[in-house]
């Protein structure tokens, strides 16, 4: 492999790129309008214009990529995430058109893609599943009924697509029909197919996911678990591994299973198996996602893996170079995502000009972003920034790193998750790691960060002060301090 375009934007399409260049590849980016002069068109050996700025007319345009992708002699195409990473019938045109496509097949996709598929295929592994029903439901009585057997609160959610699109909880049997056809609407209008389907709700759950690893000679490896509880409208801000409440022998069977579900679907390249855990410790499958996660620096500071290696070596068809055995957690990483949010306005996104951009540096810190100062948050694609991770010998040391960092990350323009990650970094719930997927509904709120903030600038005004005094003691102690030295006169 000899060329790689990188199919995406931003601080992923750099990230890409920079292993992509390590690994003495040539790459190819590609871009909108607006992001003509952006730090991954910039970084790439060659780079070429998509078209305008909606991502229907660049980023999501399969067509015209593969067109470039043939043009410029590329060998593999990596999509990263988002966009067109998930889209199976891509990845089939990628394929036919001789180009590797580094990922997983596209029939992979396509199981892991839709939940009722998922379910389906996984169940005869073994692999526990939320009780509930595993084919999608229309009718509404039936869908009662199942409720009811099932017992309240229960959860309907849309087959395809997933950030909490399509879902709804029903806590009580007189709000289920409205719910199911606003579940139902929902789906259709963001991924084309309305299906949906019924489980119990888990109350207090924690959002836990298994980063797995496989090649195409079905050699499979699971690289531990990411702690994803802490969420904003079922989106993750914050994760962290290894999760605080894991024991070694849970984490056996949760990476076990992980493994099970990737080979229940024949799947090679990365790839990431979620699950849901409650309050006892039981945990059950989710889904899957078929690409590289957001989050997953995280993983390669504890392991010390490069994924992104990993699948373009997969991609050429080369085998694991390692077993699970060889697979150790060394310390604890946290991540933060740093987006382009007000969290004093319920993290609705903040579009402007970066008229500060400083991340911060130092020992542990790990910042994976796409802008530079200067630069404008455009409307039209996610308003992420950048990943701020840091990684320490154990939580305490990662915690503090990260707070650390969160102060030294200087950005103007543009209202940041920075506030957010300080406020979580700093609660009790968190240090303690006595938390779950309710936490910004349990313990956040806009005050709270003000009051934290007011909190710190007394403090600091009180320091300010006393150095002050201090000074002027020492000032005053000079000042009447007796001399024989006579000022002589020219």
């Amino acid at each position: 492999m000899q060329k790689i375009l990188v199919a995406n934007r931003g601080e992923i399409a750099l990230r890409i790129l920079r292993t992509i260049r390590k690994m003495g590849i040539r790459s190819v980016a590609v871009f909108s309008e607006p992001d003509r002069n952006a730090p991954h068109v910039l970084y790439a050996d060659e780079a070429v214009c998509l078209g305008p700025a909606p991502s229907t007319q660049s980023y999501l345009n399969g067509k015209a990529i593969i067109a470039f992708a043939k043009q410029l002699n590329v060998d593999g195409i990596h999509p990263g995430y988002g966009f067109l990473s998930e889209n199976a019938a891509f990845a089939q045109m990628v394929e036919e058109a001789g180009i590797v496509f580094i990922g997983p097949s596209p029939e992979a996709m396509r199981i892991m893609g839709s939940k009722l598929a998922a379910k389906a295929c996984v169940k005869k592994y073994n692999v526990p599943m939320v009780p509930g029903v595993d084919t999608a439901i229309e009718d509404v009585a039936m869908a009662k009924k199942t409720a009811a057997a099932i017992g309240y609160p229960v959860l309907i959610k849309a087959s395809a697509g997933g950030g909490g699109k399509g879902m709804r909880v029903v806590e009580k049997e007189a709000d289920f029909e409205e719910q199911m056809q606003r579940a139902s609407s929902e789906a259709t209008s963001s991924f084309g197919d309305g299906a949906v389907f019924i489980e119990k709700y888990v109350a207090c759950p924690r959002h836990i996911e298994i980063q797995v690893l496989a090649d195409k000679a079905g050699n499979t490896v699971h690289l531990f678990e990411r702690e994803c509880s802490i969420q904003r409208r079922h989106q993750k801000v914050v994760e962290e591994s290894p999760s605080s409440i894991l024991t070694p022998a849970l984490r056996k069977a949760m990476g076990a299973a992980a493994v099970m579900v990737a080979k229940s679907c024949n799947y090679f390249s990365t790839g990431t198996v979620e699950f849901l855990m409650d309050e006892q410790l039981n945990f059950y499958f989710l889904e899957m996602n078929t690409r590289l996660q957001v989050e997953h620096p995280v993983t390669e500071m504890i392991t010390g893996i490069d994924l992104v290696e990993e699948q373009i070596k997969i991609a050429r068809g080369e085998l694991l170079g390692f077993s699970q055995e060889d697979i150790t957690i060394n310390g604890h990483a946290l991540e933060l995502r740093v987006y382009a949010e007000d969290p004093f306005n319920n993290f609705l996104p903040s579009i402007g000009t970066l008229t500060t951009y400083s991340p911060p540096s130092g020992d542990g810190i790990r910042v994976d972003d796409g802008y530079k100062e200067g630069m404008s948050i455009p409307i039209y694609y996610d308003p992420m920034i950048a990943k701020l991770v840091t990684h320490g010998k154990n939580r305490i040391e990662a915690i503090q790193k990260m707070k650390e960092a969160i102060a030294a990350y200087k950005i103007e323009g543009v209202s940041t998750t920075l506030p957010f990650g300080s406020f979580v970094m700093q609660h009790d719930a968190f240090v303690s790691g006595k938390f779950d997927t309710h936490f910004v509904k349990t313990f956040y709120s806009p005050e709270k960060i003000k009051a934290q903030q007011q909190a710190k600038a007394r403090a600091a005004a009180i320091v300010a002060l006393h150095y002050w005094i201090e000074e002027q003691k020492i000032t005053r102690a000079v000042e009447n301090k007796s001399t024989s030295w006579k000022r002589r006169l020219a």
